[in-house]
């Protein structure tokens, strides 16, 4: 698959479902588009005409605001009609603000409140390991939701329980709703942190194909423990205007306007 052409498409597609709201939580949902690109290109064993085949890998988006770019990473995988994604919020819609497993095919988790998402795969990969499934959980945690103690909790029993089959990346696009992660509260260095909860660790450019490829790839090859993979990213990647927009990006407005000029530097 072009991971490249790929990315655009759920870029452009994460946009029409903010543009259908007019805003919503832009910056974060662009940071992690070829995450899933190549998690979904590359990676993936799923079925968008059985989506709750039980030998599937897992998505759990713990960063569950980010729903827009999985939305249009699964309707272009063919999970739904491409037109769900005019309808983000929407009085009715099968896409909510935040993921939820009831209403989307293709959501392997529900989110709300943050920083529960690492336990929920915590869950699901011990399931796998229970009932002999050989397929991987993968979860994608943002900086901001690592400052609760509860991921740390999870961290502990993945680490203790060995859990190899389950794969976290994490969105460390520096920023969280409230200002800069360091000055929030600052989570330092995260591969070294989840390295001392047992993880096997590793850092890499999260807007890098080949490295993503290699880092997943490495990991899925690595028995014995869980795994990290910490992304360097960039708040609303891929459009220039939203990249220099700083903090403002992580929940902002998607005007006609603002959505003409994305489409054009996406081309």
């Amino acid at each position: 698959m072009d991971l490249v052409q790929f990315s655009k498409e759920i870029r452009r597609n994460t946009l029409r479902c903010l543009h259908s709201q007019g805003s919503g939580h832009v910056g974060g949902s662009l940071s992690i588009v070829d995450a899933l690109a190549v998690l979904y290109g590359n990676h993936m064993n799923v079925d968008p005409k059985n989506p709750r085949k039980p030998d599937r890998d897992k998505l759990v988006l713990s960063k569950g605001h980010a729903g827009p770019a999985l939305y249009a990473t699964l309707a272009l995988k063919g999970f739904f009609p491409m037109e769900w994604l005019d309808t983000l919020n929407k009085l009715g819609t099968r896409l909510p603000s935040h993921v939820n497993i009831n209403l989307t095919p293709g959501v392997d988790m529900t989110a709300g409140s943050l920083g529960q998402g690492l336990s929920c795969a915590c869950g699901l990969a011990l399931g796998n390991i229970a009932n002999k499934i050989d397929k991987f959980v993968y979860v994608i945690t943002g900086e901001g939701e690592l400052q609760e103690g509860q991921c740390w909790e999870a961290a502990m029993f993945a680490g203790c329980k060995h859990l190899d089959n389950l794969i976290v990346l994490v969105d460390s696009n520096k920023m969280q709703i409230d200002g800069l992660t360091k000055d929030v509260m600052d989570v330092e260095d995260l591969q070294t942190k989840f390295a001392a909860f047992g993880f096997f660790t590793q850092r890499v450019n999260g807007h890098d194909h080949e490295a993503l490829d290699r880092a997943i790839t490495r990991a899925k090859s690595q028995k014995g423990a869980p795994h990290c993979i910490v992304m360097d990213t960039v708040k609303g990647k891929g459009v220039s205007f939203y990249e220099t927009m700083g903090v403002g990006v992580h929940s902002t407005n998607v005007t006609d306007e603002q959505y003409e000029r994305a489409l054009e530097e996406l081309k």
